[in-house]
């Protein structure tokens, strides 16, 4: 797709300081996620590593388990239990909490569990089904927290670091960008733009802030959102955005008349001011028709999925202790859950049950 662009002079250009912006939520967001991912290893690591090392050669005992467990947003369950028990001749009492993921109405049964190697590494039997549930959980959870953290500090250096280049003269390019949101405070402009339309498409976002009476120079628009016209200074890594005065651009006013004189010549029905001060950009929505169409394929599939994994662990897993499995076929109705348990059964009768098909020991098979 073409649109309207200027020419600017061949000589290397310097362009003004504070033209690309660091929105101010990277400064407090980077060590609230990376906190939050400390604390979930300090919290879930050391428990997670005491039931594996239980699992690995379980004793089933009795003693006193007072607790409960919580459910939040619907499937985020936290269970904090209080554990009281003798072994080898010696008391013990212990405290123990476990998070996992679980789509489960009523009560969950669990007993006591101890190492047989380290009788002092107690849990709860509800820890182990879900070891492989809880292992992943945390998984994502710190990937997702530390990832996020580490990925805003690098676009926080490639924020600082374009700026400090900006300062030294350099050939300009002019390229069109997709300005992805707008919004006014204190009388500045602020605007989200992406590099997506120009040759080199490298989808870089970029933020930046406009003075009072400033607007980007719009150009058109590329579906959803509008494009307006930015320079890559340099090799810099992102494309700073122009205003519609090039006052930005270390030039003369001559040159400036002269660079902007095509579009003034080009100019068409749209007004331009106008559209720059919409707080976002208007978007096209599908039909509801075509909504409702994607959400009953999205939910076929899902519901494909999930049953397709179900048949898989019943009929063909290695192993009867699979978190996701044990969760899936625990929720299946009584009549799929039985056959889903003669099944397991039938390859690994001779091990304990798993969750979802115990009897009241939670031990054997139901």
């Amino acid at each position: 797709m073409t649109f309207p662009t200027i020419k600017l002079p061949a000589r290397p250009l310097a362009i003004k300081r504070g033209t690309i912006s660091t929105p101010f939520v990277y400064y407090f967001s980077i060590p609230v996620l990376l906190a939050i991912a400390v604390f979930m290893m300090v919290s879930e690591a050391p428990g997670i590593l005491r039931d594996y090392t239980i699992s690995q050669n379980p004793v089933f005992v009795d003693g006193r388990i007072d607790g409960s467990c919580k459910t939040r947003k619907a499937i985020f369950t936290t269970c904090e239990v209080d554990l009281s028990y003798e072994q080898g001749g010696q008391r013990y009492e212990k405290d123990v909490e476990i998070m996992f993921v679980d789509i489960h109405s009523g009560d969950y049964e669990a007993g006591l569990v101890v190492s047989g190697d380290h009788p002092e590494l107690a849990t709860i039997t509800l820890g182990l089904d879900m070891l492989w549930n809880r292992v992943i959980t945390l998984s994502i959870f710190t990937l997702l927290l530390g990832g996020g953290g580490l990925a805003m500090i690098f676009l926080l250096l490639r924020f600082w670091r374009v700026s400090g280049q900006l300062r030294n003269p350099a050939p300009l390019t002019v390229v069109p960008v997709e300005i992805t949101a707008m919004d006014t405070k204190r009388n500045r402009l602020n605007v989200t733009y992406a590099d997506r339309v120009s040759e080199r498409k490298t989808k870089r976002v970029a933020f930046t802030r406009f003075e009072r009476g400033q607007e980007p120079i719009i150009v058109g628009d590329a579906g959803s959102n509008v494009v307006a016209l930015a320079v890559w200074h340099g090799d810099t890594s992102l494309p700073v955005l122009l205003d519609d005065r090039l006052e930005r651009i270390e030039m003369t006013e001559q040159e400036r008349a002269a660079a902007l004189a095509p579009l003034q010549e080009l100019a068409q029905s749209t007004d331009h001011a106008s559209a720059a001060s919409h707080a976002e950009p208007s978007k096209k929505g599908m039909s509801l028709a075509r909504r409702a169409g994607v959400f009953v394929l999205v939910l076929l599939l899902l519901v494909g999925g999930i049953f397709g994994y179900w048949l898989w662990y019943v009929t063909s897993a290695p192993s009867q202790y699979n978190s996701p499995g044990m969760d899936i076929n625990n929720m299946m109705p009584e009549a799929l859950n039985r056959w889903g348990c003669d099944q397991l059964k039938s390859r690994f009768g001779n091990g304990n049950a798993p969750f979802g098909c115990t009897a009241a020991d939670h031990i054997s098979w139901k």
